[in-house]
């Protein structure tokens, strides 16, 4: 890797955001993790802020492409399409950990840059979760419930184990970046689909993770 790549600053910057935090860390100390000039923080991001608007895109772009992959597989039935979606996001979040614990603190903070993200980002997300929930209940394949409360449900089980890390792996001993973890939880996410949201007059479907 280049010392002045881009990557490199990237990299520092999320793990100095996640140790002292946001307002904790200065350009100097993310050049100086990254082993790079400062002026090549400004070349690549004019600033700090701009370095934290571009950790935000970069996630929300990709946290995105894996709920549309996912929303692919609608016409196959609306459980197939919320299971699969779910796998993904655990999955990308699993990979890129560090990044996903910073975004999602820094989601609980009221400022510019993260309403901005609810007013792009996440109302795509909510169109797709309100899209699968309408079809699943249109198809009889979901109970009739509040679409809103089922997404608050949903976005608690697939950002807690995230949010809370160092409740995870020091009181629960569960740790989220590895892969067995990303399994197991999968699945039990798979059983509450299919124990509160699935009717059960539904056919099941069937286990996606291997």
């Amino acid at each position: 890797m280049k010392k002045n790549s881009k990557a490199a600053i990237v990299e520092a910057a999320i793990t100095l955001f996640n140790i002292n935090g946001f307002n904790g860390t200065s350009t100097r100390d993310i050049a100086n993790k990254a082993n790079v000039n400062v002026a090549n923080i400004s070349y690549h991001f004019q600033n700090k802020h701009g370095l934290l608007e571009y950790c935000f895109t970069t996630y929300y772009e990709a946290y995105l492409n894996e709920i549309e992959n996912g929303f692919l597989y609608l016409h196959e039935g609306a459980t197939l399409c919320l299971k699969k979606i779910t796998e993904n996001i655990l999955n990308y979040q699993s990979k890129n950990i560090h990044l996903t614990r910073f975004i999602l603190r820094e989601m609980s903070i009221d400022s510019q840059v993260v309403r901005e993200i609810m007013s792009t980002y996440l109302l795509k997300e909510r169109f797709y979760f309100k899209k699968v929930f309408e079809e699943g209940m249109a198809r009889k394949e979901f109970r009739s419930f509040s679409i809103n409360y089922m997404i608050i449900q949903l976005k608690g089980l697939l950002t807690m184990p995230f949010l809370n890390t160092h409740y995870i792996t020091e009181v629960l001993h569960v740790f989220p970046y590895e892969r067995y973890f990303t399994e197991k939880y999968v699945k039990e996410i798979y059983n509450w689909i299919d124990g509160v949201i699935r009717n059960e007059s539904s056919e099941r479907v069937p286990t996606l993770v291997k």
